[in-house]
């Protein structure tokens, strides 16, 4: 019998506690607790829908191919019928050349978006026509023996099922790449229901409308149709995809966000689309992945919106825990540092001018600023070794840098405020600040290391927000309008700001962490006229995610860091906090086997 050694390639380590070396599935000995550990990272436990690239064309009865990273949408009902085509890649939709013949409610396969297939739908009149697309043009190909609209399709270009549509159709009928031939009908006829499937040879066809609505089932092996479990609810006018034996439904008339998972023998119901609509379209490859596009939440008007699936088990996933707190409680303070091992705090609640340096092991004082700063908290970018502190409550202007071991005072900022969005990952001659109060403003100015220049700024005024980015690529999200809390994120390309989609949970006076506007996390901070909140959210340029929450719920604290190496210190609960906390990505579990 193999030993350990030889199967792995290393020998079983023997350490006082966890093992800070570890790798995923490695096993050690924990010669304090007297176990033998393994550790694995931490992934998504279940599936869920996130904002996407919003569609140039709005539109309803549209079809599609390909995944949420390679997705392809095409024809449909504008008004009137479209021949419109439109790629994604995952993060933006670009237009490409249109169908040769426009048309709505027709059936797509197709599993990226270089390779598709168009068939049936309506002009009017009803339409046999099928175009094949090869990622630049469609060309016209063998038309289907019956025309019809409202069916349902699935598989690849070369390999694809139409099935069911207008006047009750069960006919189904299999794509070799070049014809169409007939095959055996579906058991139950039907019209406006959705299909998966990987190829001609296996398929499933759910939902639609008989009438009533139905939510049968069934499932096709390249001969015959056999009914099997049905869907939790009745449907039609939704979106379906996947394969034969891991498929998802979603949307539905009247307008729905319920989702529904196959996994080969029950459907299951799991997280909501963001947007209820009915009349949508949207393709993905299994239940792990998906995209759902278009449609319509009541007539009129069309929607462009784009969501995107995110499956249970294929995401790493952060979590925060908790490390040593800092030697002084405080809140509304400074802080900035690159990673979950380097930080630096300062100032605070109430007028504080201590320095604290984080090792990522503890907490160490060092020398003060040389002004203390009141409660309202002030803006502040860098490293642990190289930052700057910018501002203060009231109306401060005063800047001071920080070069490892001093506090040294330099020019300061034009407007005097508390409470801005700072460009995190900014440097000590290359950073930004926008907003803040008071009054409330929308100001923006950029420092070069010697001066500060006003520059273009905020949509919106706003103050207590977060941050992240840095002088040419910044990101500012939440905080507090002139009219009250908001979830409003902005994005900055060095010249202009630009309104992006929000975060998820309004909210402000919280923290955030980045190198860019493409790339930040928010964490903490006050929803509504609640308390505290530990709800951390991820950026990833398009949209804000859910992630885990912070341990301990707190709001005016300070943060360090990147979106998958950061800390959160000090703030209110209340009271004041010393707690810190440090984010990893990925995050794992560690496993005891059993000794006795």
């Amino acid at each position: 019998m193999a030993t350990y050694k030889e199967k792995v390639g290393t020998a079983v380590v023997n350490y006082a506690g966890n093992y800070p070396g570890a790798v995923d599935g490695e096993l050690w000995y924990d010669s304090t607790n007297k176990n033998f550990n393994y550790q694995y990272a931490n992934v998504t436990s279940a599936g869920s829908w996130s904002t996407g690239g919003t569609m140039n064309s709005a539109r309803v009865i549209a079809a599609s191919a390909g995944t949420k990273d390679s997705g392809l949408v095409f024809g449909g009902k504008v008004p009137p019928s479209t021949a419109i085509t439109e790629s994604y890649n995952g993060t933006s939709w670009t237009e490409v050349n249109d169908l040769n013949t426009a048309r709505q409610a027709l059936g797509g396969s197709g599993i990226s978006n270089t390779a598709a297939l168009a068939f049936g739908g309506t002009v009017p009149p009803d339409s046999a026509v099928t175009e094949l697309w090869n990622g630049s043009n469609w060309t016209e190909v063998n038309d289907l023996n019956a025309a019809r609209q409202s069916l349902a399709g699935s598989g690849t270009s070369t390999s694809t099922l139409a099935f069911g549509g207008n006047g009750l159709s069960a006919a189904t009928e299999s794509w070799n790449g070049s014809n169409w031939t007939e095959v055996n009908d579906l058991n139950t006829a039907r019209q406006l229901l959705s299909g998966s499937g990987s190829d001609n040879t296996s398929a499933l066809a759910f939902g639609g409308l008989t009438p009533p609505k139905t939510a049968a089932t069934e499932l096709y092996n390249g001969t015959n149709w056999t009914e099997v479990n049905d869907l939790n609810a009745a449907k039609s006018l939704f979106a379906g995809c996947g394969s034969a034996t891991s498929a998802l439904a979603f949307g539905g008339e009247p307008a729905s966000a319920l989702t529904e998972l196959w996994n080969g023998t029950n459907w299951t119901e799991v997280a909501d689309l963001s947007t209820a609509r009915f009349e949508l379209t949207g393709n993905g490859t299994s239940n792990a992945g998906a995209f759902a596009a278009g449609g319509a939440a009541s007539p009129p008007p069309n929607l462009g919106v784009t969501e995107e699936w995110t499956g249970a088990g294929t995401v790493e996933v952060g979590a925060w825990t908790t490390q040593a707190s800092m030697n002084t409680a405080r809140k509304s303070l400074g802080g900035t540092g690159t990673s979950n091992t380097a930080a630096l705090a300062f100032g605070g609640s109430p007028n504080h001018a201590e320095t604290e340096l984080y090792n990522g092991t503890g907490w160490t004082e060092v020398n003060d600023l040389n002004t203390a700063r009141q409660y309202g908290g002030m803006a502040s970018a860098g490293s642990s070794t190289a930052a700057i502190c910018i501002g203060g409550s009231p109306n401060d202007s005063r800047v001071e840098i920080w070069n490892g071991t001093n506090w040294t005072e330099t020019t300061d900022i034009n407007s005097g405020r508390s409470d801005m969005g700072p460009s995190m990952a900014g440097t000590t001659t290359s950073t930004l600040v926008a907003g803040g109060a008071s009054p409330v403003v929308a100001a923006t100015e950029v420092y070069n290391g010697t001066n500060w220049t006003e520059v273009n700024d905020l949509n919106d005024a706003r103050y207590s927000m977060g941050g992240a980015g840095t002088a040419t690529s910044a990101l500012v999200f939440g905080g507090y309008l002139p009219g009250g809390q908001t979830g409003k994120t902005e994005s900055y390309n060095g010249t202009n700001w630009t309104e992006v989609n929000a975060l998820n949970q309004v909210r402000y006076n919280f923290n955030g962490a980045g190198v860019s506007n493409t790339s930040a996390l928010a964490f903490g901070g006050q929803p509504g006229t609640g308390g505290s909140t530990g709800k951390t959210e991820l950026w990833a340029g398009t949209n804000w995610t859910e992630q885990n929450d912070l341990n301990t719920v707190r709001v005016g604290a300070a943060s360090s860091g990147t979106t998958t190496s950061a800390l959160a210190f000090g703030g209110e609960g209340p009271p004041a906090l010393a707690a810190t906390e440090s984010w990893s990505v990925p995050s794992t579990t560690v496993k005891t086997i059993s000794t006795d």
